[in-house]
């Protein structure tokens, strides 16, 4: 049976089709979002300004327990994708672009090219616009990682989700270590890259075992960091374990600013593309 929500995390939660002007436009250039597909509990305080598109398709070739997203065999990337995002980002009026995607184990490059020619295209058509990306791991492929960074998006993300010990129940394709250089090699090919990581709690992590991947991500010299409350999408993905309060979430904001973290959001609704653009402003442009 599904767990009653806490008190504190209650809201209205429509669909992201509310805004029916945005969807159409969404729909009809053929884009997703995160935001749709991944169930995104926040679509009523940022959709469709703060829209956050899904690349290369909606199906996934990995099988995380934790995920929304459908998986199988996905079909081949629309070309384009790139310039229907900057069509949709103009309309929609969006000067801070986000763009996730599925993991892509079936291409050579894993997406990366992809990634790239959309946020290079992002830059040239809309002058002054920033681009985070939160990519997958391109199964640990620096050749992928460097194309991404060099195309040159403000922040480069990657999610580590969980704590080591709960990989192979929440992650069982994907491997701690191979993160945590996604995020490790981002530096190496650009020192100067803001880079970023989420982690999701209540998936049955200890606050220790937290911690530690925090550590962890500053050795990488990880610059921001999201953690936020793991929610089921449904009765055959993995059980919520636990519902840390408010006050639980927010004790991890000085640890981390202590550690280094130039940014640090942490709250049961967070995501990593919620709010996103007022993250990397205030912690990497001082607010502007």
């Amino acid at each position: 049976m599904r767990q009653r929500l806490p008190e504190w995390f209650r809201q209205r939660v429509p669909r992201a089709g509310e805004d029916k002007g945005a969807d159409a436009l969404i729909k009809g250039l053929k884009l997703h979002t995160i935001c749709e597909s991944g169930h995104c509990p926040n679509v009523s305080q940022c959709f469709p300004g703060g829209a956050a598109f899904l690349i290369l398709g909606n199906t996934c070739t990995r099988n995380c327990s934790f995920c929304a997203v459908d998986t199988g065999l996905p079909l081949p990337p629309d070309p384009d994708e790139p310039t229907n995002i900057v069509e949709a980002a103009r309309s929609l009026k969006i000067d801070y672009v986000f763009i996730t995607s599925v993991t892509r184990d079936d291409l050579t490059d894993g997406g990366a090219g992809h990634f790239a020619h959309t946020i290079e295209l992002i830059h040239k058509e809309l002058p002054g616009a920033g681009v985070e990306v939160l990519t997958p791991d391109f199964e640990g492929n620096p050749s992928a990682i460097k194309t991404v960074v060099q195309a040159g998006p403000e922040v480069m993300g990657h999610n580590m989700e969980t704590v080591p010990r709960l990989y192979p129940q929440v992650r069982p394709m994907a491997d701690y270590q191979r993160s945590l250089d996604v995020l490790n090699q981002s530096k190496i090919f650009n020192p100067s890259i803001v880079t970023k990581s989420g982690i999701m709690l209540g998936l049955g992590e200890t606050r220790d075992e937290v911690i530690s991947v925090m550590h962890d991500l500053r050795q990488v010299e990880c610059d921001l960091l999201t953690l936020g409350q793991y929610l089921a999408p449904s009765l055959h993905n993995y059980p919520v374990k636990s519902f840390p309060t408010p006050q639980e979430f927010a004790d991890y904001i000085p640890i981390g600013t202590q550690m280094g973290f130039k940014g640090v959001a942490s709250a049961p609704l967070m995501r990593s593309s919620f709010k996103a653009d007022e993250l990397y402003r205030k912690a990497i442009l001082g607010g502007v």
